[in-house]
């Protein structure tokens, strides 16, 4: 095989569309464009958005909202879901990936919160507790410790 052999295969590559060259082409006299008007002049039409001189749609709608650099994103999950493990358990945010009750870890870690009850002993690895959440693990006889 050599370069100047390759060729793509049948079908696969549709002519170009050769406009002007004559009425019997099809596509002579005006190339396609139609009669006179902005779209059948050197360099015609209008930019994206135009809306022929009336205010844009773009410009009459308000902005709306706004996103905080500062927000913290943390990966949540409740104090009743850490009932399936066994007691004296470590459960960190590496292990609850492990084991399919989280997704993915956001970009801040994982945060604990208080719904649900919990009766077993587990130590417990977070960047973020709520205050219920470090009750009721206490309360059980683990360990709630902040990374």
């Amino acid at each position: 095989m050599k370069l100047h052999t390759i060729a793509p295969a049948e079908g696969a590559v549709t002519a170009p569309k050769r406009l002007g060259r004559g009425i019997g082409s099809g596509l002579g006299k005006t190339s396609g464009k139609g009669h006179k008007g902005q779209w059948a002049r050197s360099g015609g039409g209008v930019r994206p958005g135009f809306e022929g001189g009336q205010m844009p749609i773009t410009r009459k709608i308000p902005k709306r909202g706004f996103k905080s650099p500062f927000k913290k994103e943390f990966t949540i999950i409740n104090v009743g879901e850490l009932e399936d493990f066994d007691n004296g358990t470590v459960i960190s945010a590496e292990y609850l990936l492990e084991n399919g009750y989280v997704r993915s870890i956001a970009p801040d870690g994982l945060k604990i919160l208080g719904d649900g009850e919990l009766t077993k002993s587990l130590t417990v690895k977070a960047n973020k507790f709520s205050q219920s959440a470090v009750e009721k693990i206490e309360k059980a006889g683990g360990k709630a410790e902040v990374i």
